[in-house]
């Protein structure tokens, strides 16, 4: 009997066209075939025209300047930004002189009797070190001053964003209305924040709270209103059965049943304002950030460091105790847990009463340990044998000029070649391919709102670091991903390395980079690998370990290998997981590399230091705006859609 061999259909251009990305592809081809040679006609240069371009410097210039001529009389000022100001000026200095007047025992104290009730032994002795440390390296003011701030500022997101987040999760229309707003808010860079406050407030303190209340109060916001509508409908009804009003279920019932969300919102506003003030210092916020500004202004890597230390160990131990807290809901509440408190205040006050009576409330100058001068003497020694001249490998400084050299000058030269329809045009094909067409229409619109400011090769030149910086965090976060996934022991091993780098503020990776780098574009796109790389990491191995086992065993039954199964089953139903992977890795570069513009890495970065430092709002705002789009543009073309998931690919 003959063995009949059937030939695979052949997919012709019906076939083609059933498929959602070619239509897609086609329709946009058609319509570049139509546009683009009359933009051609119009406008011949590869350039953005500069017809297209609308000369903001003047009417920013004519608002700044009216807005300092009037801070002192007008109503709006005298009447409700004046109060708002002072109120923050006047809470931050309460919480301060408070602090001052507990005394270093009794902070350390306070902090470590806290950790104690929440999380036990061993977070308390951890939380009593990190206190020491910062006075052990002469920090303990800086310290108190950015912690005064900070609680000023939590406090005041806390509010805000549960009072938004209130709104939105008991209302679908004030729930649409916000979605948009936050998630805009979550993608922009810190440094998009700081202008319009120092527009309003000027340089200080109470211009450095409101941009960290600003910045920190979407997470907030976000949690709350997911808290509440994901609320059990069984429990509610059956509130409502027994005739509770919609105040009542709302206090006994909804709040209740959300305060895992809800501890999970402070945990990250908590995490969020930290890094935010610390940015903030270039704007007057004083403290820590104030101290590393400073010293990587003047290229002073030990000062930096210690400084940037005490900022590392704040972060982390505010991480653990509101972590540990969020956990310990839902447990059964422990024995006689009001008087353990009641011990714990009481200690507390002895301790302060101690010190008041000892004079010893400052931090002890004989007791400060100076780092400043081994380190600088270390990035001296490494600047001598390190930098260069290294045998084979070469050194950190040839890496840096070679990858200036070979990657980012090329990226951003071919970038700043394309034509400008081009470049629209492939936005465009991205976020269509993998969204909707509204999405394409926000990306395209953004892209063209950066050349209608003006700044349209700064920012290609700063899009070229991100794409830089993404492609090696990217190949570099799924191999280690795809290996955690694989090993138990790996994973265990990378986790608490994940948790620190993921909670430490982004100000703090400028110090290690420009140790080993010197200044420049190069080191900037370094601290962007490596602030960016934990979360690319930790998404790709939970999207591998969530892929359902069912689907491995079967393809092991059918003799796939380990790397077959990798292959052909985990990495395709793992997408969603690696496409949130490299849209995390983009919105995390681009707002490091932004801040790299504080040691070396020019473009927009530079733009709003520049305009920062020199007063000159009109510059440092265009170049502001600039990076608001860029970080929406690139939000959306990483982003999928729901409409696109259920399509499929």
């Amino acid at each position: 009997m003959a063995t009949v061999t059937a030939n695979p259909p052949r997919l012709g251009l019906p076939g083609l066209l059933k498929n959602a990305t070619v239509r897609k592809l086609l329709l946009l081809a058609v319509a570049a075939a139509v546009l683009v040679p009359l933009a051609d006609a119009r406008w011949s240069s590869g350039s953005w025209p500069a017809a297209l371009t609308v000369d903001l410097s003047g009417p920013l210039a004519r608002t700044s300047d009216w807005i300092i001529d009037n801070r002192d009389s007008h109503p709006l000022f005298l009447y409700f930004f004046g109060h708002v100001s002072n109120v923050v000026v006047i809470a931050v200095r309460a919480v301060y002189l408070t602090l001052l007047a507990v005394g270093w025992a009794g902070v350390t104290a306070l902090g470590a009797l806290v950790a104690w009730r929440v999380a036990g032994v061993r977070l308390a002795l951890g939380t009593a070190v990190a206190f020491l440390a910062c006075g052990l390296l002469g920090m303990w003011v800086p310290t108190m001053q950015t912690l005064a701030l900070m609680v000023v500022a939590v406090l005041a997101s806390i509010v805000v964003g549960a009072l938004l987040g209130l709104a939105a999760g008991l209302s679908d229309r004030m729930d649409r209305a916000l979605r948009p707003v936050l998630d805009t808010m979550q993608v922009l860079p810190a440094f998009a924040y700081l202008l319009p406050v120092v527009l309003v407030f000027g340089i200080g303190v109470p211009a450095a709270v409101l941009a960290t209340v600003v910045y920190a109060a979407p997470p907030m916001a976000r949690l709350t209103s997911l808290g509440l509508r994901g609320a059990d409908k069984e429990v509610l009804e059956a509130v409502e059965s027994l005739g509770a009003t919609a105040r009542q279920r709302l206090l006994t019932a909804r709040i209740p049943l959300a305060r895992r969300e809800l501890l999970l919102g402070v945990n990250q506003t908590i995490m969020m304002a930290l890094s935010m003030a610390v940015i903030a210092a270039v704007i007057g916020a004083g403290g820590l950030g104030d101290r590393v500004y400073q010293a990587l202004a003047s290229v002073d890597v030990g000062a930096a460091l210690a400084a940037g230390i005490p900022i590392v160990l704040l972060a982390v131990v505010l991480d653990r105790v509101t972590g540990a807290a969020g956990e310990k809901l839902g447990a059964e509440p422990e024995a006689h847990s009001g008087r353990g408190w009641l011990y714990a205040l009481a200690g507390v006050v002895a301790v302060a009463a101690a010190g008041r009576l000892a004079g010893r409330l400052d931090w002890p100058d004989a007791w400060v340990v100076g780092i400043a001068e081994p380190v600088n003497r270390a990035v001296d020694w490494m600047t001598a044998h390190l930098y260069s001249g290294v045998p084979v490998v070469g050194g950190t400084a040839d890496w840096a000029g070679h990858f200036t050299t070979w990657v980012l000058d090329p990226v951003r030269d071919g970038l700043q070649a394309l034509p400008w329809w081009a470049v629209l045009l492939v936005v465009a094909a991205l976020a269509w391919v993998i969204g909707t067409w509204r999405t394409a229409l926000t990306a395209v619109l953004a892209m063209a709102a950066i050349g209608a400011l003006g700044v349209w090769k700064p920012s290609l030149d700063t899009l070229s670091q991100v794409l830089a910086a993404v492609a090696v965090t990217l190949v570099a976060g799924f191999a280690v991903g795809i290996a955690a996934a694989r090993s138990d022991r790996l994973e265990r091993a990378l986790r608490p390395v994940l948790d620190v780098f993921q909670t430490m503020p982004q100000f703090v990776y400028l110090i290690p980079v420009v140790a080993l780098f010197g200044v420049g574009r190069a080191p900037a796109v370094a601290a962007a690998i490596v602030y960016a790389l934990p979360a690319v990491v930790r998404i790709t191995t939970q999207g591998l370990r969530q892929v359902d086992p069912a689907a491995l065993e079967a393809s092991g039954s059918l003799g796939a290998t380990s790397w077959q199964q990798l292959r052909q089953v985990q990495l395709p139903l793992a997408r969603p997981a690696l496409l949130l992977a490299v849209n995390q890795g983009l919105v995390l570069v681009l707002a490091v590399v932004v801040i790299g513009g504080l040691v070396g890495g020019g473009a927009l970065g530079y733009d709003v230091v520049f305009g920062l430092a020199q007063g000159d709002l009109a510059t440092g705002l265009v170049a502001g705006a600039a990076i608001v789009c860029l970080g929406l543009m690139l939000d959306r073309v990483t982003q999928p859609t729901e409409r696109r998931a259920r399509k499929g690919a």
